[in-house]
């Protein structure tokens, strides 16, 4: 991992543990600050193992998140820059005896022994191992999702193995695509008015045993985040599965709910996730996010029965489409074709794509809404017409009588025309 070993000087050796200091709060300054990890735990509480330092911005200023990770829970707790360095300081030798500090050149090692002497290490990185340039900006990319977090284990997606937590083989395609939706989410996040807001809402339709839903809450966290995040799922047992691995870590915040998309209204919506909803399932999801003002909207379409009943094949078409899987192709991508253009004549930047490959999942689509502000939503309202005049004529095309999202969104507009 070292390419060379740079001594420090015997001065410096002489109070390794301030010297450290100094470095952290010179990496601090000049951008090159990556993670601080505090470890051999000393003392109370003994389920206390590490301590986990990142940067975050929060509310536009630049703090520090203190992930404090027990056996059994993860607390996480933000400070200013200067109140986070002055408690650093004061658990170096005290609480914890071993402090590695990761900086975009250097790996720098701070240890205690028995009798409390400190020793400093300062290693600089190979050039292969340095991050690239601009990894420093992505918050997200420095803090992935950990295998290390002990409610995984609950959900049956890690085990023991020789003492450390490891992923369980036939879950590594699981977790795979919640890493990718995670990866998806830093993005829309950051586009979106949701950003600069200290805490986020999301609701996850159908969230079975809790993987994402998990995911999503640890991730936001880490994001210097007030999540309050909830499953809604109709299994009893799945719920109540879910809610007691979140009572047991001590995850405030994060709770699940039986019930489904049609029948539950959430306080507050910021995120909508729907995941693999079937059919028009997916339509009652968006049409519940647009009806909340969600700045997010996620889903991923399951089947396509709706649609595909209705088609009648256009002549050109039909040398292609005599094909039942043809059919089948086509009549998916006309009714995820049609949800976007819906979610953009709402007022929603929209992206339809494969978020993970063929060879993790064949559920592999996801729709992608991000709520327009300001000058966009004003030219979004311009456009209005034009899409929907697009819509009219793909429906005509393939001659269509009804699509359930179109459905529900012209009962609002009904129903706010009467009021």
């Amino acid at each position: 991992m070292f390419s060379t070993l740079i001594d420090p000087p015997p001065a410096a050796q002489a109070d390794a543990r301030e010297r450290f200091v100094v470095l952290l709060r010179t990496a601090l300054a000049d951008g090159s600050f990556v993670r601080l990890l505090l470890s051999r735990h000393v003392g109370a509480p003994d389920t206390l193992e590490r301590l986990t330092v990142r940067e975050v911005q929060l509310r536009g200023e630049r703090q520090l998140s203190f992930l404090w990770r027990h056996q059994t829970k993860d607390v996480t707790k933000n400070h200013p820059l200067d109140e986070g360095l002055a408690q650093v300081a004061a658990l170096l030798g005290r609480d914890f005896h071993n402090a590695h500090l990761h900086t975009r050149s250097q790996e720098i090692q701070l240890a205690f022994s028995r009798k409390g002497k400190p020793s400093l290490r300062i290693g600089a990185l190979a050039a292969e191992d340095q991050p690239a340039e601009n990894a420093a900006h992505d918050k997200a990319k420095q803090r992935p999702l950990s295998l290390d977090a002990p409610f995984w284990t609950d959900l049956g997606l890690t085990h023991e193995v020789k003492g450390e937590r490891q992923l369980v083989p036939a879950m590594s395609r699981k977790w795979k695509q919640i890493n990718k939706f995670i990866e998806v989410m830093n993005a829309a996040l950051r586009s979106s008015p949701l950003a600069a807001s200290p805490e986020v809402h999301v609701v996850d339709f159908g969230s079975g045993k809790g993987y994402l839903t998990f995911a999503m809450h640890d991730w936001l966290l880490g994001q210097g985040k007030q999540a309050r995040v909830t499953g809604v799922e109709l299994r009893e047992d799945m719920v109540r599965l879910c809610n007691e691995a979140a009572a047991r870590h001590g995850l405030a915040g994060l709770h699940f709910d039986q019930g489904d998309v049609r029948s539950y209204t959430p306080a507050r919506l910021d995120v909508m996730i729907a995941l693999h909803a079937c059919d028009t399932a997916t339509d009652h999801a968006i049409h519940l996010g647009l009806r909340a003002g969600a700045a997010i909207i996620m889903c991923s379409p399951c089947c396509h029965k709706q649609i595909r009943p209705q088609m009648q094949t256009p002549p050109l078409l039909r040398p292609m489409l005599q094909h039942g899987i043809h059919l089948g192709q086509e009549a998916e991508m006309v009714t995820d074709s049609l949800r976007a253009l819906l979610l953009e004549s709402q007022g929603y930047e929209t992206q339809v794509f494969e978020f993970v490959a063929l060879e993790h999942t064949s559920k592999n689509k996801m729709i992608l809404a991000v709520k327009k502000s300001g000058a966009a939503l004003a030219a979004a309202e311009k456009r209005k017409p034009e899409l929907l005049a697009q819509i009219a004529e793909i429906k005509r095309f393939y001659g269509l009588r009804e699509q359930c999202l179109e459905t529900l969104i012209q009962g609002d507009v009904a129903r706010a025309g009467s009021a």
